[in-house]
């Protein structure tokens, strides 16, 4: 007779609660067994289940998702509650499903599925389903019954965080009928904190940036909410509104030419229970340094989130050789490298035109279609987000060649011969008012940087899945070849990525200096598999551990806990516990104090607006870039150096400690200014501010720090400054007469502030004719994109004559012979390199 299997087995058997049990009870196993490092993060996760958050770390290509989906199983199995498991979006919700298929986990991306809402399957569904003002998980305040959850599980916890931001920010855009009425509001306000950025609004500049001060904001907040609350149901407000309308008071707005962003300085995620209350949150993260944002963002528990579960050993990555040719060779061209990454796509190597090797996939991360087409005429593969699903599939299936994919530096797997050469061209900038506001006011702090190095470190695990996986990464440009060389930068980076760095860093000390050949044999080491490359870069990785705690700043957890204080109407124990974090700063980052005494003076003003005032006068000098008081901050008179070169070599030597980083420095400032980028705007006008300070002359940027005047001031002598206008942005063909004008008021702006200097009249522009409608401001200079150039190669030049050998850009003597030499001084400099305006 025929065995009834489904009475054999099955008697008195409890489901498996272990993770790593669940797995080897399955009867088709996708591997024979776990990972190492799978088994030995789920067992510790079991000792800590019953934690309200635990993070786990693992390397890129770790094998997390399956952890991931085994955690939620356990959880489902122990009737503990439902189960979710979140990716930052759809392509990846699939990936996941068909990952839990291959376990046998029962999966469904349908909230209202029986098989969830029963606890019999794990929903994977994206961020988004989850943290919405419209929430088929329940909304405080919207009347359902919120989902009761036994465990969330966030996936590739980092990719969530911005995407988490951004949930929480509303976006009131131009075209809408609140837009106007906001501005009409707030005009009074906008024009005391800057009369620049209020013309720019006026004139619809892409590049107008104005924060609303929080104290009219705060005192409006009614106001703004008859204004806004009529369109609550409206499709650009809907998903948002629910979330914003009882901390709007709290938030902080900011008006640019696009839309009025609003956005509180910790998203309220109280305001999604299910989540809150979820009995088990588990985060999935990359080796990341900096856990800071996962208590910001998603309210974890920051004693716990400091408590990471790793595998023993962080051996467990992949190889990668990480190469920057602009670190090994400055004149190493990047079209070169372009060249070189099309000939290895098609298997010519060592670059004579002949195949020699089989084609390979090179994958390359760009983050705007702008430096996509850079690559146009070498591949017509360039891939945004709509084209990821089939585009990686024939990665990994086929030898697709060489492939751009645009602004996706997470949630792509490029495991084995999908990537066998991945080339980042640049990082996301940041886009949205509060973050370009946040980039100017905090540029060198370590916070930036932390954000910059995530970035990095995300994309370039792109082509790493796993232990016997292995890849070659080229950074292209001055600034990834910094963030490889700077000590600050490396600190921030996981101790595997630091170890193959290290490693990758004597490979490059061999061929300093060489052409683009030494860089294809090395190149060929790693994809050829040569013996010693393999041994060297497996050794580097033996004994590298993760790190025992987790990093959370000190300042995150206080913006954090101030925030919950301040939306339950405590906003004087709020302002208390940022300046808590303030002292414990000290001296440290004063550009970050600064930042937070501005936060402490918003809370102040809920119930004490001269003592906000007041402290927000302190925040001033910390950082020149905060708001500035209702009584205003007079513009300090700007002082030329007793001597440049004395000026110059100071600053030099205390921002670099060796030559290569000076020039790679040098290099990264002329990065910065993009021709005919509008978006770029700001990162010109800090890298020519940066740019005087090189060069020895005081330098500053006063319509950033006053609200009016020039976007930089150099003094260039005692007796004469350099107003300067840049208009990189521009793509006409003479200067318009709002530019000239704008110039023009500059300089009165100068002759105002500081009646015993001249003012040269300087302007950046891709054009040197002055429109007919104009009127030249008289003696002006223009620095067009030629006489750009020749500015870049000779201050390229005077770095590299600083650094041919230790400490010579820290000598006085040296660095004034160079800059006479190259015409860098301020009586030369702009008779040299720019050139008089002319008329159509």
């Amino acid at each position: 007779m025929a065995l009834d299997w489904d009475r054999i087995g099955t008697g008195d058997s409890e489901a498996l609660l272990r993770p790593r049990d669940i797995y080897a009870g399955l009867a088709s196993r996708p591997w024979p067994y776990l990972r190492h490092e799978q088994g030995e993060v789920l067992d510790k996760w079991f000792e800590r289940r019953d934690d309200h958050d635990v993070v786990i770390k693992q390397n890129t290509g770790g094998g997390k998702t399956a952890v991931g989906l085994l955690i939620a199983q356990s959880t489902l199995n122990e009737g503990i509650g439902k189960a979710v498991y979140l990716t930052p979006d759809n392509y990846l919700v699939k990936q996941v499903r068909e990952e839990a298929a291959k376990l046998n986990i029962a999966t469904t991306d349908d909230p209202y599925d029986p098989a969830f809402t029963t606890a019999q399957a794990v929903l994977v569904t994206n961020y988004q389903k989850l943290l919405n003002g419209m929430s088929a998980f329940g909304v405080v305040g919207d009347g359902k019954e919120p989902i009761d959850l036994g465990i969330v599980v966030v996936d590739d916890a980092h990719a969530a965080l911005a995407r988490t931001e951004d949930q929480f920010r509303l976006r009131v855009p131009a075209s809408h009928e609140a837009y106007g009425k906001l501005l009409e509001l707030f005009a009074q306000d906008l024009r005391h904190q800057s009369a620049n950025a209020w013309s720019a609004l006026e004139d619809k500049d892409a590049t107008a940036l104005a924060p609303i001060p929080f104290w009219a904001w705060a005192d409006k907040h009614e106001e703004v909410l008859k204004t806004l609350r009529p369109h609550r149901e409206e499709q650009a407000f809907k998903f948002v509104w629910p979330l914003l309308a009882e901390v709007l008071h709290l938030c902080t707005a900011t008006a640019t030419s696009a839309a009025i962003e609003i956005r509180p300085s910790c998203p309220p995620i109280d305001r999604i229970p299910s989540f809150v209350r979820a009995r088990r949150r588990v985060y999935l993260t990359a080796t990341l340094a900096d856990d800071s944002a996962l208590v910001t963002d998603f309210g974890a528990d920051a004693a716990l989130v400091a408590k990471p579960v790793t595998p023993g050993s962080a051996a467990d990555l992949g190889e990668r050789m990480i190469l920057a040719p602009v670190a090994l060779n400055p004149d190493l061209d990047e079209e070169a490298v372009r060249v070189l990454a099309r000939q290895f796509a098609d298997g010519d190597q060592d670059g004579d035109g002949v195949a020699e090797t089989e084609p390979v996939n090179v994958v390359v991360l760009v983050p705007s279609d702008r430096a996509a087409a850079n690559w146009a005429r070498h591949t017509p593969h360039i891939w945004r987000v709509g084209d990821l699903e089939a585009g990686v599939k024939k990665l990994q299936t086929s030898t697709v060649g060489l492939v751009v994919l645009v602004n996706k530096y997470d949630g792509v797997n490029l495991p084995a011969d999908a990537c066998r050469l991945l080339i980042l061209d640049g990082v996301p900038r940041p886009l949205d008012g509060v973050e370009r506001r946040e980039a100017v006011a905090l540029a060198d702090s370590t916070v930036r940087l932390a954000r910059e190095v995530q970035r990095i470190e995300q994309g370039m695990g792109r082509g790493v899945r796993d232990g016997e996986d292995y890849c070659a990464v080229l950074l292209l440009g001055a600034k990834l070849a910094t963030a490889i060389h700077d000590a600050r930068h490396l600190a921030l980076f996981s101790p595997a990525t630091q170890a193959q760095l290290k490693l990758s860093r004597d490979i490059a000390s061999q061929i300093r200096g060489e052409g683009l050949d030494a860089v294809r044999q090395a190149l060929r080491a790693c994809l050829g598999r040569v013996p010693q490359w393999r041994e060297r870069s497996r050794r580097a990785l033996a004994e590298v551990r993760y790190a025992e705690h987790g990093a959370v700043r000190g300042e995150a957890v206080a913006l954090r806990e101030a925030f919950d204080l301040a939306a339950t109407g405590r906003a004087p124990a709020a302002a208390e516990r940022v300046q808590k974090a303030v002292n414990d700063l000290g001296g440290s980052d004063r550009a970050l104090r600064g930042w937070l005494r501005e936060q402490k003076a918003a809370y102040l003003h809920l119930t004490d607006a001269v003592a906000a005032q007041q402290a927000l006068a302190g925040a001033l000098n910390d950082n020149p870039f905060v708001l500035r008081p209702v009584n205003g901050g007079a513009p300090v008179q700007l002082k030329a150096a007793a001597v440049q070169s004395r000026a110059a070599a100071e600053f030099l030597a205390a921002k670099y400690l060796d030559g290569r980083g000076l020039r790679l420095g040098v290099q990264a400032l002329f990065e910065e200014v993009v021709w005919g980028s509008e978006e770029r705007s700001d990162d010109a006008e800090l890298a020519w501010q940066q740019l005087g300070l090189h060069l020895g002359f005081a330098s500053t940027r006063p319509e950033k720090l006053y609200g009016t005047g020039p976007d930089n001031l150099w003094a260039l002598s005692a007796a004469r400054q350099a107003v300067i206008e840049l208009k990189t942005g521009c793509t006409t063909d003479t200067i318009a007469k709002k530019d000239m004008d704008q110039l023009g008021g500059s300089v009165r702006w100068l002759n105002d502030h500081n009646p015993e200097v001249e003012a040269l009249a300087v302007m950046v522009h891709p054009s040197r004719v002055c429109d007919d409608k104009a009127t030249a401001v008289p003696g002006m200079r223009v620095v067009t994109p030629a006489m750009f150039e020749k500015l870049h190669k000779a201050v390229t030049a005077y770095a590299a004559a600083l650094a041919s050998s230790p400490d010579r850009w820290a000598d006085e003597q040296v660095v004034r012979e160079q800059l006479a030499h190259h015409k860098l001084t301020g009586d030369q400099l702009f008779t040299t390199y720019a050139e008089p305006v002319g008329t159509s």
